[in-house]
């Protein structure tokens, strides 16, 4: 057994179905053993895109998802999606490869400290020097990649220790089970009492529940508790979602570029679950929130517990478990919250929605955002991935379509990223593939990774793709026009997606009435090749 065939042995043994690669200096023994060992390889255009397709994976499974790349600037090309995944807690693996170990730091070719590069962006970087090692750091790495708040992890294996022979005292131990993220920790009993008592108290309070959530499998709980409490439900645009079917208590994303109802700043309680604070929440300081605003916070990572803010409540566990002890405790206390307060907080929320769904979709042409949005709906079901990549019409998604967030529907996180959209949708088939997978882009951010399309046709990875088209970086140039500015370097040429799409060997339509675009989906959804709508729309929101 050569180190490449124990590198794919132990993938295979964590439940690794598939390695998103672009092959290139070094990596022939990865790619031939995973390919022996039924992993099957995907290989893509552009290191990024297959880095991209690995965050993916780990966002939507919990699991590790795989990538492997040759070094030097292949390597950095795949970092991107490193950083994607570092910025969103995602566990993924990146494998690279390298020229044998005995020339590292002589001039070979391409010689680069990989690993010491990855390491800012990582929970653990290594270097593998010898075959024996590739065992127990494979476990280390997924260790450190489903431990506490999940995350990226990297190991270069140069070439030598993967063509060498395993000695077979240090290549055998039990099969592992298959790796999934399921971390479990009950919080202090004194932590849920307090809680629970500033619960009571509270006649305002407001849940914020982030990622933490989703990958604690807590959608169940956090509904119950919601509930319970009568309080609003809000989650960090970016995040994962973890509210599997609509309930009253969301009332939407919170950090918008767009802007939110006033919920924040009159909260008398917040309760923090598996979420950062950053940004999007202001920061927590005032005048974003009320001075001396009780928190309870709840975390999986003793780090991120007092990450931002030193919370007044803070429960070390994990969010199913904290959130359904609590819901116990309050049931048993008979507790009941504040009806008015939820009941104020749902016309706070429609009366800021209400430009983005309420009102009759304008005449077309031209094609909005509302129109694109309007389609969807109707087709979508309970069984459709939704990928969204893109500002502009993403601000479009988040505010006229999420009467629910599911672990179903995914954007590019919090990084903020765009162009991911393409490779995660062939990601996502690449796992599901009997099932509906609709991608919502904006123009530019189709172009970043629009070459993939001819890799989703040669490897029979079919989706469908809207691609909202408005000829420029949608979001910048409206929040320049608001602020009564000209635009400078955000307007963008005219490109014919379908054509573009037909080149790569792909299906390509053109929509210009909006009423036909739900047909050109459902016949995407049961084509055998992937799908590009392209959609000409105007430029911005309502309010533009």
């Amino acid at each position: 057994m050569t180190g490449a065939d124990l590198l794919a042995r132990e993938l295979l043994n964590r439940g690794v179905q598939c390695i998103y690669t672009l092959c290139g200096n070094g990596l022939d023994p990865i790619l031939r053993a995973s390919h022996q060992a039924g992993i099957r390889v995907i290989d893509t255009r552009n290191e990024q895109a297959a880095s991209y397709m690995a965050d993916a994976v780990g966002r939507l499974t919990r699991r590790v998802g795989v990538a492997a790349v040759s070094s030097g600037v292949a390597h950095v090309n795949a970092l991107t999606g490193v950083c994607n995944a570092w910025f969103d807690g995602a566990p993924m693996l990146l494998l690279t490869s390298a020229t044998d170990s005995g020339k590292f730091g002589r001039g070979c070719f391409q010689d680069m400290d990989s690993a010491g590069m990855s390491r800012p962006l990582c929970k653990l970087a290594q270097w593998v020097d010898r075959p024996e090692r590739i065992l127990w750091a494979i476990q280390e790495a997924f260790n450190a990649a489903l431990s506490g708040r999940p995350g990226p992890v990297h190991l270069t294996i140069p070439m030598d220790v993967l063509r060498d022979e395993v000695p077979v005292a240090t290549s055998y131990r039990p099969q592992p089970k298959p790796f999934v993220y399921d971390c479990r920790s009950a919080p202090e009993t004194s932590a849920i009492k307090e809680a629970a008592k500033l619960i009571r108290k509270a006649e305002r309070p407001l849940i914020i529940a982030g990622s933490g959530v989703f990958y604690a499998d807590g959608s169940r709980p956090l509904a119950r508790l919601a509930r319970l409490m009568r309080s609003p439900v809000v989650v960090p645009i970016w995040d994962r979602g973890a509210i599997e079917k609509p309930i009253p208590e969301f009332v939407g994303v919170i950090g918008a570029a767009s802007g939110g109802p006033r919920l924040l700043p009159d909260a008398d309680l917040i309760l923090l679950v598996g979420v950062r604070v950053d940004y999007r929440l202001e920061y927590l300081e005032p005048p974003a929130v009320a001075p001396n605003t009780p928190i309870i916070r709840l975390d999986i990572d003793p780090h991120e517990l007092i990450q931002g803010v030193h919370p007044d409540v803070p429960m070390l566990c994990d969010a199913r478990t904290g959130l359904s002890q609590l819901v116990e405790v309050l049931e048993a206390e008979g507790h009941k919250g504040t009806a008015s307060w939820l009941k104020e907080a749902r016309s706070r929320d429609r009366e800021f929605r209400k430009g983005w769904i309420e009102m009759p979709a304008p005449a077309a042409p031209p094609i909005t955002g509302r129109h694109i949005i309007d389609s969807l709906r109707s087709v979508m079901t309970d069984e459709t991935f939704l990928l969204v990549d893109g500002g502009n019409i993403g601000q479009w998604f988040h505010m006229a379509l999420c009467n629910r967030y599911p672990a179903r529907w995914m954007t590019c996180g919090a990084s903020g990223v765009i162009g991911w959209g393409i490779p995660s949708a062939m990601a996502v088939r690449s796992l599901y593939p009997n099932k509906p997978i609709l991608l919502l882009s904006g123009d530019g951010s189709a172009t970043f990774t629009i070459a993939e399309l001819e890799a989703a046709v040669r490897q029979e990875l079919p989706f469908v793709g809207v691609v909202a088209d408005d000829s420029a970086w949608g979001i910048v140039i409206s929040n320049t026009r608001k602020r009564g500015e000209t635009p400078v370097a955000c307007e963008l040429g005219q490109i014919r997606f379908d054509q573009v799409a037909e080149g790569f060997g792909a299906r390509g339509v053109r929509i210009e009435d909006p009423q036909k675009l739900a047909g050109a989906i459902k016949a995407g959804f049961a084509a055998d090749r992937p799908t590009l709508i392209h959609v000409p729309i105007a430029t911005g929101g309502p309010s533009d």
